[in-house]
């Protein structure tokens, strides 16, 4: 097979699929508005389910449905005839994926399903099949061809239905006003997550971590402080714990260029005033305030003085950078 061949197929594939998608804006209705109702007003779970590939791109729906504000899960339909039906309430409904509307599988578990009271929305590309009939809600998927030769793969189906799923969550995402915020709580592992929601308290130094000197310390002793805790400065503070200066690592190297002696009190040397933090604020907008300062490390402070510190490094290592 020549190298045009394939990609001759490949555009017809990618243009029989674009198109499917793009049928689906003529018959979006009343149907659909009808279903993201259905969606919002759910006291339960969205369960959706399908059979083969129609399965996998329900668990997909239903997974776009859970990390956007809508509490949602997969039920393989041969499986919930085996016992996982006892995993959906009368209070769930259940988004039903079938591109023929007659999968049996699916079609088995809907007499139970209604029996339950449980709202049931159907996705089919067959209006008068048996789902779409049994469906409170019915949103037709038409598809004129799919990318497969022989027309039996489900290519333009799968990639149209997908869509339309992605649809139904995001349009029902925007009627919950979900957002950046809601989306980090669901993805807590992911960089908008650390962003959004860690703060500078979960991840800085504390206690017998933070470096510190007293303002009677020497040169030497606040070196001694430095090199033992390894964030590259130390505070300095008085009798009460209340903050009065800085050394950090900068300071150390104008120090040494202008040959100072290490029996220099501390506080002739530190940088007075420094910079700090409260424990409250999203680590997120404490790395806007490094940079604008052009500072590497912080001391953390409260009403009582120093509660804690942290550098760049720390940052780093909490996935916030």
């Amino acid at each position: 097979m020549k190298k045009t061949a394939f990609l001759d197929s490949a555009y017809k594939v990618l243009s029989i699929e674009a198109e499917a998608i793009t049928r689906q804006l003529d018959h979006l209705g009343s149907s659909f508005e009808e279903a993201c109702q259905l969606i919002l007003d759910c006291e339960g779970r969205v369960v959706v389910t399908g059979m083969g590939k129609s399965g996998h791109i329900a668990n997909k729906i239903a997974a776009t449905l859970a990390s956007t504000g809508t509490p949602a899960f997969f039920v393989h339909p041969g499986e919930a005839s085996h016992g996982d039906l006892g995993m959906i309430t009368p209070k769930d409904l259940v988004l039903a994926l079938s591109n023929s509307g007659e999968t049996s599988e699916v079609l088995s578990i809907l007499p139970i399903i209604k029996r339950m009271g449980v709202g049931l929305i159907g996705l089919a590309s067959v209006p008068n099949s048996t789902l779409a009939n049994l469906s409170d809600v019915y949103v037709n998927i038409p598809i004129e061809q799919e990318a497969c030769p022989m027309n039996l793969a489900p290519t333009a189906s799968t990639t149209a239905t997908l869509a339309v799923g992605d649809a139904l969550a995001i349009a029902v995402l925007n009627a919950r006003d979900f957002d950046e915020t809601d989306f980090a709580r669901s993805h807590p592992g992911g960089s908008l997550g650390r962003r959004l929601l860690l703060y500078v308290e979960d991840i800085m130094h504390k206690g017998s971590e933070i470096p510190l000197v007293r303002e009677t310390a020497l040169l030497s002793d606040a070196l001694v402080e430095m090199s033992s805790k390894g964030l590259g400065m130390t505070g300095v503070v008085d009798a009460n714990n209340a903050l009065l200066g800085i050394y950090t690592d900068g300071d150390l190297r104008r120090t040494l260029s202008e040959r100072i002696s290490i029996d220099t009190p501390i506080s002739e040397v530190m940088t007075a005033n420094p910079v700090t933090a409260r424990k409250d604020v999203l680590a997120a907008e404490l790395i806007s305030l490094m940079k604008q300062k052009s500072i590497s490390g912080v001391m953390i402070t409260d009403d009582s003085g120093v509660v804690g510190a942290l550098n760049m490094q720390d940052l780093l290592r909490a996935g916030v950078l």
